[in-house]
């Protein structure tokens, strides 16, 4: 047994046996045992989506008559899973508790690995340092806001004043401000994008009275394209993302092979599982048969070590787990789960030893 280990779980232990002597003991376990756990799998999903909100442009339903552009006509929402990382961490099985009773004997305990929650009996003590323990320690802007296109049209009312023609009448001119109707906008929009181009092509060829030359040339291109990228938004609309990254926990149950991991929704992105309103995604999880103890000296083996003293121990049972939200496989992989492992026993006495 290794003495550090031995003096981590005396100092565990020494200080509940004397508090014991001074305050009484109020716990449930009898004094002087050892209380272990078997350990557990719990498998901790990385997520990553991307979350697309469209909004179509102001004026998408005229794109293909001033533009001859066929572009979305309603705004959408879209929610797609990007990255999967399946990690498997060890902890204790709460549900799966023992008390090992020392008798005053000399009992190699380089089996049990202390933990955040307790003791936890290890198969291997050797492989303990490479076990992944799991308890150890919108944009608002409205891209459509800003636009040169004045909201306002001159037009003309016919008013009547009362004269001395054969009608009584006297036609008076008057101009007055009516708001222009979206179509009238969107044509007016159109002629400003076909306008940039025009001056655009213009500047390139040199049919123009300015002189543009080196930086200068660029320069006025550049901006030309920044405000026909910005008219042309009005009617083919625009996008905004987002990344979103959310962890899920799962504890697997012997008996049970089928979990909702999490949801998706196109609007709120990754939810919970208890989030009704997404769509789910399942994780399966499927145990590979482990074969029982073969041959006589199995089954004298299994005799003798009822007749002695032993501890209980577990070992994983390699599962293929995938994850799919119904119509794409997300992961799929082998993981080692204890829960779906064997249990056992080991005498006390036994020595075990790891490969170095």
């Amino acid at each position: 047994m290794s003495l550090k280990f031995f003096s981590i779980v005396a100092a565990a232990v020494i200080p509940a046996l004397c508090a014991a002597d001074d305050r009484g003991y109020e716990g449930n376990d009898p004094v002087g045992t050892i209380s272990y756990s078997l350990p557990a799998t719990s498998l901790l999903l990385d997520v990553e989506a991307e979350c697309e909100a469209f909004h179509a442009g102001v004026y998408a339903k005229y794109a293909a008559k001033y533009l001859g552009i066929d572009v979305p006509q309603k705004d959408e929402n879209t929610c797609r899973i990007t990255s999967v990382k399946v990690t498997p961490y060890t902890e204790a099985d709460q549900s799966s508790r023992f008390l090992l009773d020392m008798g005053g004997q000399d009992v190699d305990l380089s089996f049990l690995q202390l933990t955040s929650c307790g003791l936890v009996a290890m198969p291997d003590a050797g492989l303990a340092k490479d076990v992944l323990w799991r308890f150890p320690a919108n944009s608002g802007t409205d891209m459509f806001a800003d636009a040169i296109v004045s909201n306002l049209s001159s037009g003309a009312a016919t008013l009547y004043r009362k004269g001395e023609d054969a009608n009584g009448r006297v036609a008076v001119q008057q101009n007055v401000m009516v708001a222009k109707t979206l179509e009238q906008k969107a044509s007016e929009t159109a002629s400003l994008i076909f306008s940039l181009r025009k001056k655009r092509m213009q500047i390139i060829t040199g049919d123009t009275d300015a002189t543009y030359s080196g930086e200068a040339m660029g320069a006025a291109i550049d901006e030309i394209a920044r405000l026909e990228k910005e008219y042309m938004t009005m009617f083919t609309g625009y996008s905004e993302k987002r990344t979103q990254k959310m962890t899920f926990d799962i504890v697997p149950e012997k008996d049970k092979k089928m979990y909702v991991a999490f949801r998706v929704s196109e609007t709120a992105g990754l939810l919970p599982a208890d989030e009704l309103s997404g769509k789910p995604v399942a994780l399966e999880i499927i145990p590979q048969s482990v074969a029982e103890p073969q041959g006589e000296q199995a089954k004298a083996n299994e005799k003798k070590a009822k007749d002695s003293r032993y501890i209980v121990y577990r070992m994983p049972a390699v599962c293929v787990v995938k994850l799919n939200d119904g119509k794409n496989l997300l992961f799929q992989g082998r993981l080692p789960i204890y829960q779906f492992g064997t249990d056992s026993t080991l005498p006390l006495n036994a020595r075990l030893k790891s490969k170095k």
